[in-house]
């Protein structure tokens, strides 16, 4: 019988973060969502997780930027769930530019969202989880967590940062049944991608499936976009007994790309 867990997942409010905090509740997990969007939405999906799992599900709207509202998500998840024994840090932006050209703004929310924030959140659960002597927290990089492309200079660099993060935390949960692992995707469907497909056809001349195979899937061998489900499996089998030896590392899940 699977243990129950409760689990904060960042950025869980759409794309693979939903479906990361999807899996967990199908696995009669307790969930605390985080992210922006349309407060109705948010709140058909909250419910619906609840409704259809019989499981807690909880809302937090914290700026990820923000330590004082990271801490308070966590707060409040120890102060419903009892505890928290999963963290996933999912929440990340983009921004792509030339260096020189880069807004100072821009690289400080990509690393305060993509990694500053995770170090936040840990932070928060770490003594809690060596206390009761488990732990699993799941750190989303990206296949840019291991290698580079040009013009994403602050998305590189705070993706890198997490992966060093999270052998940092593997090794100071090693000896208390914490476990720290990390994601690394390449390219996925999410609706964010979708959209962007039609008007990189228009900017560069070329059809929609063109655009697929030539320009986002370039990087992938098997010219297959990796999907959410695939990454929330993952992430559910990560929490696992079977992966409480599994840590410090950085599990590529990206077609092919990094093998390259």
């Amino acid at each position: 019988m699977t243990k129950m867990h409760n689990a904060v997942v960042t950025g869980s409010t759409s794309g693979i973060g939903q479906g990361i905090a999807t899996a967990f509740a199908a696995k009669g997990w307790n969930v605390m969502l985080n992210g922006f969007g349309d407060a109705g939405e948010i709140e058909a999906l909250r419910a619906g997780l609840e409704a259809k799992y019989g499981v807690t599900v909880l809302y937090n709207g914290a700026d990820m930027t923000k330590p004082d509202e990271i801490r308070s998500l966590v707060e409040e998840a120890e102060a419903s769930f009892g505890q928290v024994d999963v963290l996933v840090n999912n929440a990340g932006i983009q921004h792509v530019s030339p260096v020189e050209d880069f807004p100072d703004a821009k690289w400080d929310a990509i690393i305060a969202i993509n990694l500053s924030s995770a170090f936040h959140t840990i932070k928060a659960v770490m003594a809690g989880m060596k206390q009761r002597g488990f732990g699993r927290i799941i750190n989303i990089a990206s296949a840019h967590g291991l290698v580079a492309s040009p013009f994403k200079s602050a998305y590189v660099a705070a993706k890198h940062g997490i992966v060093g993060l999270t052998k940092t935390i593997a090794l100071e949960g090693a000896e208390h049944g914490v476990t720290c692992n990390a994601i690394c995707p390449g390219y996925v469907k999410t609706p964010l991608v979708e959209k962007q497909i039609p008007d990189t056809a228009i900017a560069r001349g070329m059809s929609e499936e063109e655009v697929i195979e030539k320009v986002i899937l370039a990087a992938q061998p098997t010219k297959q976009f990796v999907t959410v489900e695939q990454i929330a499996a993952l992430a559910v089998f990560l929490c696992s007994e079977n992966a409480a030896q599994i840590t410090g590392a950085a599990h590529q899940i990206d077609g092919g790309w990094v093998a390259r």
